[in-house]
């Protein structure tokens, strides 16, 4: 990497000898790193912190790896590079790590050397991605790898689920999106009652909508929702 200062690492591990070998070999090739030694830790260091990479063990006490990089996609909405680390060596255990949203997967016993090298080249594809990951409906722009959210160039802040709902809207942008889509995204085939969906919109609708800018939030009634551009609308 061109600039390894700027790379921080989250070690979600829980056997210390080896969280402490991960951080210092890290740590002398200038890496920025913390550690964590339950995933409960883990979890809220990766939601509450940026991160450049993490690298995940499946085996944790308080929360396992699975349900910790599923509930870092599916909850928090982090883009973060996973590199997954395991004595399970078998295909099944592999396609297990990939569909919870690992990005990479390391079998244990390995050399430091290649998990450097690992993390550098997950890191790498990350940044380049998030430079062309950008949507944009009129003024208001979503960068995918970053999250960060603009409307007429101020800052806009979303919670998890109003920004997923966002996501959707504005890749299907200007096509209306019914509602039985967008709980499905949000909660596949088991959606809450019908005031969860009504909330989150409204949240959505408050953030993005502010009274001094003309609307891009719409609802058509009966089917679902729609974001465009104003002056692209008819209703």
């Amino acid at each position: 990497m061109n600039n390894p200062d700027s790379i921080s690492v989250l070690i979600i591990e829980d056997n210390r000898d080896l969280a402490a070998n991960i951080a210092d070999y890290l740590d002398e090739r200038a890496y920025l790193t913390e550690v964590a030694l339950d995933g409960v830790t883990g979890l809220h260091l990766a939601v509450t912190n940026r991160y450049d990479a993490i690298v995940l063990d499946i085996m944790l006490p308080g929360i396992d790896g699975l349900t910790l990089c599923r509930r870092l996609r599916q909850d928090a909405q982090s883009n973060v590079p996973v590199l997954m680390l395991t004595a399970r060596a078998t295909l099944n255990d592999k396609a297990a790590g990939f569909a919870e949203g690992a990005d990479d997967y390391l079998i244990k016993p390995f050399e430091l050397r290649e998990l450097d090298i690992r993390l550098q080249a997950l890191i790498r594809r990350s940044r380049m991605g998030e430079r062309s990951q950008q949507l944009k409906v009129g003024d208001l722009e979503l960068d995918l790898g970053t999250l960060a959210l603009r409307r007429s160039g101020r800052a806009v802040e979303l919670p998890a689920m109003p920004l997923k709902i966002l996501k959707l809207l504005m890749k299907r942008s200007p096509n209306v999106v019914s509602r039985r889509e967008i709980e499905q995204t949000l909660w596949g085939d088991s959606p809450p009652d019908s005031d969860a969906l009504r909330v989150h919109m409204h949240i959505l609708r408050t953030a993005i909508d502010p009274p001094e800018l003309p609307p891009l939030l719409r609802t058509v009634r009966g089917i679902g929702y729609q974001l465009q551009e104003p002056d692209a609308s008819t209703a």
